[in-house]
């Protein structure tokens, strides 16, 4: 068994209080990580793997990094998805060789990071919990940084969708639970989320006899996901949690529901060919001034409102912020805050420095500003928001009584104290500012003395105040003088006088140090409690920063107020997609809708590819979203009945891993639409059917189409654009379908596309002119012109299914063209081998029959 320093004795005792974190061990300048930590902090970082001696023979992996560094490093760890336990030097040691102690003073998780520079200050930072009685589950979620905390309750078919919505850092789940998550995924046993101790927890934390304040006493699953929350958030912070302040419970259905997919294919947070956050619905709308805001533009925008009462309440709001000289001032204030919810959070969980209080105070000083800009608006949702928002001028009196206008980073450094405050630390800076005086006046007092011009007195860390004489002069050295340190060129001393001053001086600035930062930390707390008002006050200027972007965004594009009522129609003018109109640069064409539930509940959407339709499906939707957050929309004139869900089946994907095909993936999420509509839900079709042979695509989208129409659990208002022209002829037979094109024009051998939406089926689809532009070489291009039109004379038909439509232009065959075609000998084998004759009834053998003959004489 290897012989181990005291070093690394003291590692393991640490490291074993932290098998599963990646240990921090702080050695002076540096943070190492020692055996495995190192091998793996070295590959995620890309650093050295070196070693440490370990006994004669053995030599321990060594990696690390410099602690003015860390942020990046730590920001790095942690984005791999790993623990961090930082091991901190916590005391002072009496010799050079004596071993300092340490001890874990902070545990960083991916849900659990605080530090300002590991944050996205537009995006919150969610740990989430899961519990579960088997059929039902419990959602709850706390982002450390600011407080904030939910939960609620939801069946499984929605758990997955709402997930993703919240998109977490970090889920905890019971042992017993079996889900496939991905990300960090933490199990803990399984009483972590027992009900009842949960209950207990947030009873003790929050001192309540009972949780019916915060409305979610019965929502047991609920509480004991909380309840997990908080027993792993006191494991790994190892302090109390004073910024969660209160519980926000909440249930899907007050929002509209937009699922994973439907958010992908309109791009409301991100693009979806390469993931960025540029051009998207989020991105346009973001003309926020705070962090507070950005995040909760997020989550309206994530979460349209189903209440129209709600809804017109922010309507008014965005309507009194429309004009610039009342929006421009509030504006002003907003722009000079810093994140006071995050600081407030960290004050709270006495992580906070000097500078974060300060940069506190310099926020909670504008609060009346906005309040008096507030005082005279008209609008309920405005009134509300002032209301709310409080005034802290004796937390400001404090902290400006109390912290230098410009403290440093850290209490260790000194200097945080304003002169005036305390006694006892005027009385320590004095006493250490007069030694240090005498402490200069005793280098010119031993020049004069030992006629040593070059003498010079310093000071280190580690030998305190020193004499220094270069080495030609040692030989005038006094005999008084007490030799400490032999250097190359020079010999440092030391004489009773300086060593009585040096104590005096660093005695006191030592005990400065400690003074100033317990009251530093008496401060922190006063300020602390100030929390939940704060964090109150925070939460009304995010609103109030999200309603000013909005209005800011309607004032600027000149869009306007749509009517939202509870009404099942959608009737839009001149609307206009909201990212596209911003980046055209030759304008954008606008186009209307007249959705209902009875005379046009489905509009099939024809024309040729690049023609618009997929721009045209999803503006109608982004209206609809814009409107049902309280925001105006880009068109002329709207009246949006509200939607409670919207669904879209748009483009080709696949997960080939999961063995999903794209026709299976389109399968998947038409499944989704059918089973889940309902009669106020909003549905985008984009080619149904596309992925498979062309009559058993034709045959689905038919299908889709009638059950959308005729079944009155989803009759649901629907945009379809298709390829498929014979759907067209719907419109004939089924009273709630209606036709629109997308039209265009041809000009010699070109199309011109003129994006208007009008009434009307469109009879091509111009695929091979489309392609012509995509540059296919040019004897594809004419071999493609005469295949299709021979498809369009002599597409061979099964029964039952209509006949594709014909081409005016005359069939010119040649041998090569036949060729292409079925052989109706080969299709007559093929059905006739599909034939279970023992199981044929009489009726069926003739009908079978008949088909077969039909195969071998089809129509001309």
């Amino acid at each position: 068994m290897q012989k181990l320093t005291p070093l690394l004795k003291q590692y393991h005792r640490i490291k074993e209080k932290h098998e599963d974190a990646i240990l921090l061990f702080r050695l002076g300048d540096f943070y190492e990580t020692f055996y495995e930590d190192a091998k793996l902090t070295s590959k995620i970082l890309n650093l050295t793997l070196t070693s440490r001696p370990c006994g004669k023979q053995n030599r321990v992996p060594l990696a690390g990094f410099p602690y003015k560094a860390s942020e990046a490093y730590i920001d790095k760890l942690v984005k791999a998805g790993q623990t961090i336990a930082i091991c901190e030097q916590v005391g002072d040691t009496k010799s050079p060789r004596d071993l300092v102690y340490r001890e874990v003073v902070e545990v960083i998780t991916p849900g659990t990071v605080c530090r300002e520079a590991l944050l996205n200050r537009r995006l919150n930072n969610y740990l989430v919990s899961i519990s579960s009685d088997g059929d039902n589950f419990g959602l709850a979620f706390c982002d450390l940084s600011t407080g904030d905390f939910r939960l609620t309750e939801l069946s499984s078919a929605k758990l997955l969708e709402e997930l993703e919505r919240v998109d977490p850092k970090e889920v905890l789940v019971p042992n017993s639970l079996e889900l496939e998550l991905g990300g960090t995924v933490r199990s803990l046993d399984d009483y972590v989320f027992d009900p009842q101790i949960g209950y207990e927890m947030l009873k003790k934390h929050f001192g309540m006899l009972s949780l019916e304040g915060f409305g979610c006493e019965e929502m047991k699953l609920a509480v004991g996901a909380s309840g997990a929350i908080f027993s792993y958030l006191k494991e790994t912070q190892k302090r109390a949690l004073s910024n969660i302040t209160k519980l926000t419970p909440y249930y899907v259905d007050q929002f509209m529901w937009i699922d994973k997919t439907t958010r992908r294919n309109l791009e409301l947070l991100e693009r979806i060919r390469d993931s960025d956050p540029e051009d998207t619905l989020l991105e346009v709308l973001d003309r926020t001034n705070t962090g507070i805001g950005a995040r909760e533009l997020r989550r309206w925008v994530l979460s349209p409102l189903l209440d129209v009462q709600s809804i017109r309440m922010r309507q008014k709001a965005v309507a009194e912020l429309l004009p610039a000289d009342v929006r421009l001032p509030i504006e002003n204030v907003l722009s000079k805050l810093a994140d006071i919810e995050r600081l407030i959070s960290r004050i709270a969980l006495e992580k906070a420095t000097p500078r974060d209080l300060i940069a506190l105070k310099d926020s909670l000083v504008l609060l009346p500003d906005i309040k008096g800009l507030l005082k005279r608006r008209h609008s309920q949702y405005l009134r509300k928001i002032n209301s709310r928002i409080e005034t802290f001028d004796a937390t400001c009196e404090l902290i400006s009584s109390g912290i230098v206008d410009s403290p440093p980073a850290h209490t260790q450094e000194g200097g945080i104290i304003r002169p005036g405050f305390d006694a006892g630390v005027d009385s320590l800076k004095e006493l250490a500012s007069s030694g240090k005086m005498l402490i200069a006046k005793i280098e010119t007092k031993e020049r004069a003395r030992t006629g040593i011009a070059s003498l010079k007195v310093g000071y280190n860390s580690i030998f305190g105040y020193y004499i220094e004489v270069t080495k030609p002069n040692l030989h005038l050295v006094p005999d008084d003088y007490i030799r400490k340190q032999t250097l190359v060129n020079a010999e440092r001393f030391i004489t009773q006088e300086l060593k009585e001053l040096e104590a005096s001086v660093v005695g006191a600035e030592d005990r400065l140090r400690t003074i100033e930062h317990e009251i530093f930390c008496k401060l922190r707390r006063e300020v602390g409690a100030e929390t939940e008002k704060v964090q109150s006050s925070a939460k009304a200027i995010g609103e109030l920063d999200v309603l000013s972007s909005l209005a800011l965004i309607a004032q600027e594009s000149r869009w306007v107020e749509p009517i939202v009522d509870e009404t099942n129609r959608v009737r839009i003018v001149d609307g206009k997609h909201p990212v596209v109109e911003r980046i055209v640069p030759d304008g954008f064409v606008p186009n209307s809708c007249e959705l209902n539930t009875t005379t046009q509940q489905i509009l099939i959407i024809t024309g040729p590819n690049m023609a618009g339709k997929s721009t045209y499906l999803r503006q109608i939707a982004l209206i609809v979203i814009l409107a049902q957050i309280g925001s105006y929309v880009p068109a002329r004139e709207a009246r949006i009945g509200v939607v409670d869900r919207i669904f879209t089946r748009i483009g080709a994907s696949d997960d080939l891993a999961k063995g999903v095909s794209t026709f299976l993936a389109e399968m998947n999420e038409a499944a989704n639409i059918l089973n889940n509509a309902t009669p106020r839900s909003l549905i985008l079709l984009d080619e149904i059917g596309r992925g498979t042979s062309t009559y058993d695509g034709l045959s689905i989208a038919w299908a889709v189409v009638e059950h959308l129409h005729n079944n009155p659990r989803v009759k649901a208002r629907t945009l379809f654009a298709t390829h498929y022209h014979q759907l067209t002829e719907l419109e004939c037979v089924l009273e709630g379908v209606k036709n629109y094109n997308v039209a265009c024009k041809e000009v010699g051998d070109r199309i011109v596309f003129l994006r208007k939406v009008l009434p009307g089926a469109s009879d091509r689809s111009y695929g091979v002119e489309v392609a012509k532009l995509a540059g296919l070489p040019r004897d594809v291009i004419e071999r493609a012109q005469e295949i299709l039109q021979n498809l369009e004379e002599d597409e061979f038909l099964v029964p039952g299914i209509p006949r594709l439509a014909k081409s005016k232009t005359k069939n010119v065959r040649s041998s090569q063209q036949l060729s292409m075609f079925p052989d109706p000998l080969m299709a007559f084998k093929k059905e006739l081998s599909k034939i279970d004759l023992e199981a044929l009834t009489p009726i069926d053998a003739l009908n079978r029959l008949f088909e077969l003959k039909k195969l071998l004489n089809p129509p001309k």
